[in-house]
């Protein structure tokens, strides 16, 4: 009996594991990186390499950010940038807002932890197949000061997410 209860839970495990996978079907690119010790430094370039085998179907592009409560900002900078497989390059500063007017962290999430969701490129084609890739570094500076800020505390993972559009 007590056997069969353990392969019942493991059952249900593996169940809403592949459900949860399963239900993403918008998903045709999705990766993170951690950050040590939740610290984004300023030289700390993050690369992303993705293939694209659809130069037809329009597509959403996100940063995914998670933060937790050392972020000590109510706004981001990044500056991105894009390789073509063609060798051309957009690069692009990105402001997002982080906190709301009272201090409270905008994103998902019950813990500590808040995940955001963040728009990059809306509603795009990409022009030829092949490889992709995307370069991620914060800007962030305090304000008055000339000099970027070194060490962003409060950023736990960066991560980059393609989703096809219904």
């Amino acid at each position: 009996m007590k056997q069969k209860m353990i392969k019942n839970k493991i059952g249900i495990f593996f169940l809403t594991v592949f459900m949860l996978i399963s239900c993403d079907s918008d998903r045709v690119y999705d990766e993170y990186v951690s950050l040590s010790n939740s610290t984004w430094s300023k030289e700390n370039t993050i690369a992303f390499t993705f293939p694209i085998k659809d130069s037809i179907n329009k597509k959403n592009l996100f940063i995914n950010l998670r933060n937790n409560k050392d972020y000590s900002y109510s706004n981001l900078f990044l500056i991105t940038q894009m390789d073509f497989p063609d060798g051309e390059i957009i690069i692009d500063t990105l402001e997002y807002d982080m906190a709301d007017l009272t201090g409270k962290f905008l994103g998902e999430g019950f813990t500590d932890i808040k995940e955001n969701k963040l728009f990059y490129k809306e509603n795009i084609t990409f022009p030829k197949t092949g490889e992709y890739t995307l370069k991620v570094r914060q800007a962030m500076r305090k304000n008055g000061a000339v000099e970027g800020v070194e060490e962003l505390e409060g950023i736990t993972q960066v991560g980059f997410r393609i989703e096809k559009i219904k």
